[in-house]
């Protein structure tokens, strides 16, 4: 049994909470009632995705297949809405009110919001591929995104109350997925200024809408850039000088130097958000650009804390140049060639980080025949290896950002790199927040 008010454990018979004090022993009406949420004003990124000719799909199939079909698409939409952590709203007939920033906020739902949409196109898309039967039918949608203040609570009385976000931003979304056509994702301004250099983007030019008092600069979002981090992003518009770090960045430069000695190094940044650690890793990019030297740099992700080797996974995709309509046999030749350092592994090699970068195995390998266990440690195995093997070429400055978002099995990994950092010309920056 649970408190109705905090979601503490309590004990049958009890009649207060022992952590809020709640009186369990309402009666059977209060009981029944559920739970009020007071309004709330806050920042939100909606959502608004809608189905396309529905209509037309109404009249041609039969209720209970035209069911089925908005069954398969709506769980789509949802699939890809929760993956970045969004909430579904409200299902609107065959459309989809999602919000992201309600009822836990991230600092990055704007992105959030536009990844997900793109994931609900991709998706449709992938559809093609399954089996007719698990198909749903050739869906197009139309998908607006815009952000600002709300003001959200229960919307309604009695049975009929529903947690909604009042105000002029979902308005807004709302005309903006009228006016996207169809499988488009368009934003507003507001919404590309927070997600400018993380997607490529084209401008649509500036609209007035009806019952919108202002013009909207519009823009349509193409695809993801590929740079995986603000500090990405404000690189390629070029950074400020770095000041006060001067004692931090010495100690970096003096670590890089034992490591081309043959002394393999670990160096902690450890800071709250915003204070600098990655341009502080940054600035020794900078001091030691004329040297050779090789850099592999994992972002760990709050969006990927549970898909194991994921940030290595991305690392490997950028360094063996991976592109994003590469077709399966063109990303099997680049993963041949990544691992062909590895000699005698290859066969061994290739299906195990085929498995591991989603690349479809040709004609000429196997799939891994080991226990789940036996392959992770085989691939743990070969990722070492494939550092270990670079570092016999020169330095390597291994960096994985944002440790405090690590997936266990990354985590893993890192820890088989430090093992081995003494022997290998390995400098390892770690940057984590203080709470990790």
């Amino acid at each position: 049994m649970k408190c109705s008010a905090c979601g503490a454990d309590v004990s049958e018979g009890m009649k207060f909470c022992g952590q809020c004090g709640t009186r369990l022993d309402e009666d059977d009406e209060a009981a029944d009632q559920a739970p009020e949420f007071g309004a709330e004003r806050r920042h939100l990124t909606v959502m608004f995705c809608d189905l396309v000719g529905s209509t037309d799909l109404a009249d041609r199939l039969d209720p209970e297949d035209l069911r089925e079909q908005l069954g398969r698409y709506q769980q789509i939409c949802a699939d890809a809405i929760e993956r970045f952590g969004g909430r579904i709203a409200q299902y609107l007939g065959d459309g989809v009110l999602a919000y992201f920033g309600f009822p836990q906020a991230h600092e990055d739902d704007a992105f959030r919001a536009v990844r997900s949409g793109l994931r609900i196109l991709e998706s449709l898309q992938q559809s093609a591929d399954v089996p007719e039967r698990d198909r749903p039918l050739d869906f197009q949608v139309r998908i607006g995104i815009h952000a600002g203040p709300v003001v959200a609570g229960d919307v309604g009385a009695g049975e009929k109350r529903e947690r909604l976000a009042l105000g002029r931003t979902p308005n807004v979304a709302a005309r903006l997925q009228s006016f996207a056509d169809p499988n488009t994702v368009v934003l507003s301004d507001t919404v590309y200024g927070l997600v400018e250099g993380f997607f490529t983007c084209e401008d649509l030019g500036r609209h007035q809408f009806k019952g919108i008092s202002d013009s909207i600069s519009v823009y349509r979002a193409v695809r993801e850039t590929g740079l995986r981090t603000r500090f990405e992003v404000s690189r390629t518009k070029g950074l400020s000088p770095l000041v006060g770090r001067g004692q931090e960045a010495a100690h970096l430069l003096q670590r890089f130097d034992q490591v081309k000695n043959a002394r393999g190094q670990v160096v902690l940044v450890s800071g709250e958000a915003g204070i600098g650690k990655s341009r502080l890793v940054e600035s020794l990019r900078e001091r030691t650009e004329a040297e050779s030297h090789l850099w592999m740099v994992c972002h760990c992700s709050p969006h990927h804390q549970h898909s194991p080797f994921h940030p290595v996974a991305e690392e490997l995709r950028r360094a063996w140049g991976f592109q994003h309509d590469d077709k399966a046999e063109e990303r099997l030749r680049k993963l041949e060639e990544g691992l062909a350092p590895l000699g005698s592994s290859l066969k061994e090699a290739v299906p195990l980080l085929a498995a591991l970068l989603s690349v479809p195995l040709g004609s000429d390998y196997a799939p891994p025949g080991d226990t789940p266990q036996r392959q992770k440690e085989r691939t743990l195995e070969i990722l070492v290896e494939i550092l270990v093997n670079a570092a016999e070429k020169g330095v390597v400055v291994f960096v994985v950002e944002d440790l405090h978002w690590v997936d266990s099995s990354t985590l893993e990994f890192i820890d088989l790199v430090v093992q081995h950092g003494p022997t290998a010309r390995v400098l390892t920056l770690l940057t984590f927040r203080p709470h990790f």
